[in-house]
């Protein structure tokens, strides 16, 4: 399957699993109406795909711990988007082609919905919702418990890499710096969802399969951000579904400013290689990982 149809399977089935979630928090307006925007109006959901096709790297169909995983990871990165966006932060006036959250309903309501589905994630992951599709309740309860703590983790990681991001908006910082804020801010999501998903697939922390897919994660979580910053300097607002040229706006640092367009493609390209190499001991069943892979190193939003 191409790295397109992996994300397009990947959107519907966490999309109907979103949804089913959401529909049951039971929430006042505008609380409601805030998370449902930020949650369910687009994006590319490649958190969740990752969850699923590491799942399927190690030998296992995806199952209920995969889908809470993947359900989580993108409440989590959804979270993140709406503080983000808030005036404190980036203050951005669009996402996914629509107003912000902060746009739409205001700064305080935005605020909280980030609070919730931040809670929500942790609520969602130590649950039995999906719970039919168990291998066992002691097999799942581990899963949860180790899920739990790696998602617990990355997710203050991402907020490390926040914080080193905005120190470094209007002065140089070297590659070093760089990586070190993209390995937070950006990579530590993308490390939780493939770490997640392969727990869920029955790997143990020891497992030597599971050091290869961290070692992937973290050269695709870094090329991911290197194209990220590619695409905030060539392609158009309409085409990101979110304000093109930002980066430069909040003057922060980024691999076309310190390495130069066509250097920061050529570093995209190495660290994908790098990714690539680090899923030789998974053989053909990663293969679902690299056709993403692929996919996100040539995507145009």
């Amino acid at each position: 399957m191409t790295g397109d149809a992996q994300l397009a399977a990947a959107r519907t089935r966490v999309q109907a699993d979103l949804t089913h979630v959401l529909d049951h928090a039971h929430l006042p307006e505008p609380l409601q109406a805030a998370v449902r925007h930020a949650v369910l109006l687009g994006g590319k959901r490649v958190r969740p795909a990752l969850v699923y096709a590491a799942c399927e790297a190690v030998g296992h169909p995806v199952n209920a711990a995969a889908r809470r995983a993947a359900v989580a990871v993108e409440l989590i990165h959804c979270y993140s988007l709406v503080h983000d966006d808030l005036p404190c932060m980036d203050d951005d006036a669009l996402r996914r082609g629509l107003p912000t959250c902060h746009v739409r309903y205001g700064e305080a309501t935005a605020l909280l919905a980030g609070d919730l589905l931040q809670s929500l994630a942790f609520e969602v992951l130590s649950s039995a919702v999906f719970a039919p599709e168990c291998d066992s309740p002691v097999t799942d309860l581990v899963q949860s418990a180790r899920q739990l703590a790696v998602l617990a983790q990355r997710s203050g990681r991402m907020v490390v890499g926040q914080v080193l991001d905005l120190q470094a908006e209007g002065r140089a910082v070297d590659e070093a710096a760089l990586e070190q804020i993209h390995v937070n801010k950006t990579g530590a999501l993308i490390d939780a969802a493939i770490q997640m998903g392969a727990l869920a697939g029955g790997l143990t922390p020891d497992d030597a399969r599971l050091t290869a897919l961290v070692a992937f994660g973290r050269d695709l979580g870094l090329a991911f951000q290197v194209q990220d910053d590619v695409l905030d300097v060539t392609a158009t607002t309409e085409a990101l579904g979110k304000p093109a040229g930002s980066d430069q706006k909040l003057h922060k640092s980024t691999y076309p400013v310190l390495l130069g367009l066509a250097g920061a493609q050529t570093r995209a390209i190495d660290l994908h290689q790098s990714a690539l190499a680090a899923l030789t001991p998974l053989g053909v069943s990663a293969d679902g990982l690299r056709a993403i892979a692929a996919f996100l190193l040539t995507r145009q939003s």
